[in-house]
């Protein structure tokens, strides 16, 4: 793991929200509005940036912290910008705090976290978690 970055630096991704992005519950439209569960993935996406230009050659990140204060909507065909704070990290593992927002409108707040780890030793651990099973 290589690490370029300082507390305070940012990562930052764009979406334009679509249907696709809606929250739906069983198959049915509860809100049709960006969904928690996509501004998570979109939040851990933004912070995953660090994470890219941190990994070596065999490593590999994995999620270890997610959480989401949805605070406001984001309609269908508003674009939100999402932004990653880097906070600090701790042996290996990136924890940054992250928002959503549309213009000057609050979405989401949160934290994530990410570690970096020898990817050789992450698939060894889910074959060894699912029996002994071939490829993870």
């Amino acid at each position: 793991m290589t690490n370029p970055f300082r507390p305070g630096d940012e990562q930052t991704y764009q979406l334009t929200v679509t249907a696709a992005d809606f929250a739906v519950l069983n198959g049915q439209l509860i809100h049709p509005v960006l969904s928690t569960f996509a501004l998570g993935q979109a939040l851990e996406w933004t912070s995953r940036q660090f994470v890219e230009q941190m990994l070596e050659a065999g490593e590999e990140g994995i999620g270890t912290l997610l959480t989401v204060e949805h605070r406001g909507p984001a309609f269908e065909g508003e674009t939100v910008e999402f932004r990653a704070i880097f906070e600090q990290l701790n042996g290996a593992e990136l924890l940054c705090r992250v928002e959503a927002r549309v213009g000057a409108r609050l979405v989401a707040t949160g934290r994530t976290g990410q570690r970096i780890v020898s990817r050789e030793k992450l698939l060894a651990r889910f074959r060894e978690l699912r029996g002994g099973a071939k490829g993870a």
